[in-house]
């Protein structure tokens, strides 16, 4: 398993889909995956530590499983079947290991909550991530800035997956949250 961090989210400017950018601890690889914007808000909003007087979805799962004696240990993001990624939300209850199955990005909000580590499936990550050819940069912002996100590419043999590549390609640089 690749543990990673969130690295950004960015929106298209064209056409305002939202991709979180999960990025490789250990080496300069990025996992782009596509996501909604209720969930990009969700994450987003947690990174930059907005506050809310009652709680949100997310925040109400958290809730439930600490009043509930579990905890989150980590998410992972586990396969992906026709370019839609699939996630497990990996809890301890009082000893007892328990897998609950997740859309990504509904783990990743709450991973963000709970400061769980987020880990990839190495298989999936060796499909689907991509690499920035040249000097290693670990700041994406900057990346795009010196060599260009056209120069990115990804590692995957499966054409379908390219979207990704040109998805990336159309966005806006507007990183947020802190880096970690």
């Amino acid at each position: 398993m690749v543990e990673t961090r969130i690295e950004s989210i960015r929106v298209s400017l064209v056409t305002q889909q939202r991709v979180v950018i999960l990025r490789d601890v250990n080496r300069e690889r990025y996992l782009p995956i596509w996501i909604g914007p209720y969930e990009a808000d969700a994450i987003a909003q947690e990174l930059q530590q907005v506050p809310f007087s009652r709680p949100l979805t997310h925040d109400l799962m958290r809730n439930i499983i600490i009043e509930l004696g579990g905890q989150v240990t980590h998410i992972l993001i586990s396969e992906m079947h026709d370019e839609v990624y699939h996630a497990r939300i990996v809890l301890d209850v009082g000893g007892r290991h328990v897998e609950v199955d997740s859309r990504s990005s509904d783990a990743i909000a709450l991973a963000v909550r709970v400061h769980a580590p987020i880990l990839v499936e190495d298989a999936v990550m060796d499909h689907a991530s991509m690499t920035i050819e040249g000097n290693p940069i670990s700041d994406v912002d900057r990346i795009a800035d010196d060599v260009g996100l056209a120069q990115a590419h990804d590692t995957a043999t499966d054409k379908g997956l390219a979207v990704f590549r040109d998805f990336i390609n159309t966005l806006d640089i507007d990183d947020i949250g802190d880096k970690k």
